[in-house]
């Protein structure tokens, strides 16, 4: 399992993918934190927060990490090499594990430099330090478990073609839906009374609940049954093959 994680890991850096996943998600976040005018500016605010690039960063995610993923199977398949993939003597559960853990350590990876962001905010504070610690480390860790549950769903997009255009596609519409889509369904007219419990279903407000510096021992069960549910429905993917 170790040998095609490090395979599947190094190969983001072996082309061009890794470093444009790392590249364009700070040049993204730069763009919006420090040069783009208006609310979400940190010079224009004025405020000591980083919760602006917390906001954008699901959405810049819901575009790169499908872009990571999408090759994941459906080039195994469009090759032919996923029968030969999975002769090898480890389970078939491994070899998503090792492929999942493999894009999710690029992204992670890439979250890296966000200290950099955290140091340039903690020294333009007045007075230097002024920094909202709880919710920094809450909406960091809350980013790391979004995160986790777009790779699983990216991972079984990808297992249901072997078109990496069409598994991008799949991946980026399942994923908006379950990070935002519960938010507008809740507010139909349909689920009144029930609208907190229709969007407590989507991933936004849990992340937003751990975005406020308390870590719910609730969200993040949330977090892991989703990346749980996305894994094993690959798996039935896969294992649907031999029939």
């Amino acid at each position: 399992m170790y040998t095609l994680f490090k395979k599947e890991f190094n190969q983001f850096f072996s082309s061009l993918i890794g470093y444009l996943v790392i590249g364009l998600f700070l040049i993204a976040n730069s763009l919006f934190l420090w040069i783009f005018p208006g609310d979400y500016n940190l010079l224009d605010n004025g405020y000591a927060s980083l919760a602006p690039m917390f906001y954008f960063a699901p959405w810049i995610f819901l575009f790169l990490i499908p872009a990571i993923t999408m090759r994941m199977f459906s080039d195994e398949k469009n090759t032919g090499t996923i029968e030969l993939l999975f002769t090898k003597p480890i389970s078939d559960f491994q070899i998503i594990l090792a492929k999942y853990f493999a894009a999710l350590s690029l992204v992670i990876f890439s979250l890296i430099p966000v200290f950099v962001y955290y140091l340039s905010v903690w020294y333009l504070s007045n007075p230097v330090g002024n920094l909202d610690q709880g919710a920094f480390w809450g909406s960091y860790i809350g980013l790391v478990l979004l995160a986790a549950v777009y790779v699983a769903i990216g991972i079984f997009g990808s297992s249901l073609t072997k078109n990496q255009i069409v598994a991008f596609i799949i991946s980026m519409t399942l994923t908006y839906i379950v990070y935002i889509g519960f938010d507008s369904i809740g507010f139909l007219s349909i689920f009144k009374g029930f609208e907190n419990q229709v969007i407590a279903l989507g991933i936004a407000e849990h992340y937003r609940s751990i975005s406020r510096g308390v870590i719910d021992s609730r969200d993040v069960l949330y977090f892991l049954s989703i990346v749980t549910l996305f894994i094993s429905l690959t798996k039935l993917k896969l294992d649907a093959r031999k029939f």
